[in-house]
């Protein structure tokens, strides 16, 4: 008699019910009114992202001086530092410049368009005031777009911009100690705080990303995102087609993800802080099909699931490194999208998830390697005090397997029912249960710390 029977008749019936009970709460009887034009009237046309920027015609308003004219005004080489004040915008800087606004300047870019274009490249802003952007995703609307080299934006404040500051075909820039914010909507039809498209060699560090919809790299290689803080967005930062880039020391707090490193290859992320990526798709780290990523040295707390790994890693011959990470009161600890070999899960601290390791399908993770982390549900002794289990740790999954093979009830997990499921299957099986993971030398003693 084959003994999965029983379990897969349960799990039908509990994935139809989930189902039945989810459709219901999703069913939306007051939606959101469909928003109309916002008046703003047509953005300046700033031309393709590999033309040169026309000059703006004019000011986006009448009421201001035009900063422009003090641009034109100040030769290559030289500084403007205007007096306080609010300006209009547009901008286009075409000349190697510094603009310093020290003295308490504001530009105002009246509501249309992008404010401040860096088209020349070997410049400098800082220290200054740039809001009110115009309203068009079809244009990029933006509060700074850089489009050349070795530029800094340092110390500016970006506040009601669609887009916060917009990198193309742009390299070696530097961009710190910012502070960024988008317009007030919902957050999916906000820009991104920060965007790197084709930039390559940028160093993005100690800026503060907050209420915007993204941080994202596509198509851009080899950059640094250092001690920047992000919070309630939607991806604390995206890669897409990115390699060797290095995420360091960051906090992220209150996203919906945290890292998402999609069709990419090379880099790090290590020694940051993700916390509270809830919600129904919270993570603080993802791969989609991504390859030779080291995760090491960060702290992963109070999220939906602390790494997800879809079809990765990748490339046939590469790795996805999980080391030294402190991966402790999530939903999931590490959820597999499929059984894929190449993981090396080391020295890391699971404590305190609702589930350390989930694979969808009720299938294992047993083709990875699973080496020396500290688990807070080991069931073994240290009698020599080495401070390595005697025995291995072995991850089972017993009732878990209903929700891993049918997701529509993850609505029922750890309720009473299934709680008393999975006690029954562990006291007496009436199912094959399922090995998730065996790690041979667990660490007994939990050697995390708690950095934040």
């Amino acid at each position: 008699m084959n003994r999965a029977v029983p379990m897969r008749a349960l799990c039908a019936a509990l994935g139809f019910v989930a189902s039945v009970a989810l459709g219901a709460a999703l069913i939306d009887d007051d939606p959101a009114p469909v928003r109309g034009d916002t008046g703003m009237g047509k953005p300046a046309n700033w031309g393709a992202a590999d033309q040169k920027t026309p000059r703006p015609p004019g000011p986006n308003r009448s009421d201001l001086k035009w900063f422009q004219e003090l641009v034109d005004a100040t030769p290559a080489g030289g500084t403007l530092k205007p007096a306080a004040g609010s300006y209009a915008g547009p901008v286009v800087v075409d000349r190697p410049i510094i603009i310093d606004g020290s003295n308490g300047v504001v530009i105002d870019g009246g509501g249309k368009g992008t404010v401040l274009v860096l088209e020349g490249g070997n410049s400098m802003l800082r220290d200054i005031r740039l809001t009110n952007s115009g309203d068009s995703h079809d244009s990029d609307d933006a509060c700074v777009n850089v489009r050349k080299h070795n530029n800094t934006v340092e110390n500016v404040t970006i506040d009601d911009c669609l887009f916060g500051i917009d990198l193309k075909l742009a390299n070696d820039n530097l961009i710190r100690n910012n502070r960024i914010s988008s317009k007030v909507r919902d957050l999916g039809t906000r820009g991104d705080g920060l965007r790197l498209w084709y930039s390559n060699n940028n160093r993005i560090e100690r800026n503060r990303i907050i209420d915007s919809r993204d941080m994202v790299a596509w198509y851009s290689n080899d950059n640094t995102f250092l001690d920047n803080v992000g919070r309630r967005s939607r991806y604390s930062i995206h890669f897409m087609f990115a390699a060797r880039n290095v995420v360091e020391g960051n906090r992220f707090y209150d996203n919906a993800v945290g890292v998402y490193v999609m069709y990419s290859g090379g880099g790090a992320i290590r020694n940051n802080v993700f916390s509270h990526a809830t919600g129904a798709t919270g993570m603080a780290i993802g791969f989609k099909e991504a390859s030779d990523v080291t995760v090491e040295g960060n702290e992963i707390i109070y999220c939906g699931t602390g790494i997800t790994s879809d079809i990765s890693p990748f490339e046939p011959g590469s790795q996805l490194i999980i080391r030294n990470n402190r991966i402790a009161f999530n939903v999931v600890g590490m959820r597999f999208v499929s059984n894929r070999e190449g993981h090396v899960i080391e020295g890391n601290s699971f404590e305190g998830n609702m589930t350390h390791v989930s694979v969808d399908g009720a299938a294992g993770a047993t083709s990875n390697r699973w080496h020396g982390n500290y688990w807070d549900d080991y069931q073994g002794f240290d009698r020599d005090g080495d401070n390595v289990g005697d025995r291995p740790h072995e991850h089972y999954a017993y009732a878990d397997q209903i929700w891993m093979d049918f997701p529509a009830a993850r609505f029922f997990r750890n309720s009473p029912v299934m709680e008393s499921l999975d006690f029954l299957e562990r006291l007496a099986p009436f199912s094959t249960p399922v090995l998730i993971l065996r790690d041979d030398k667990p660490i007994f003693r939990n050697p995390a710390k708690a950095k934040s």
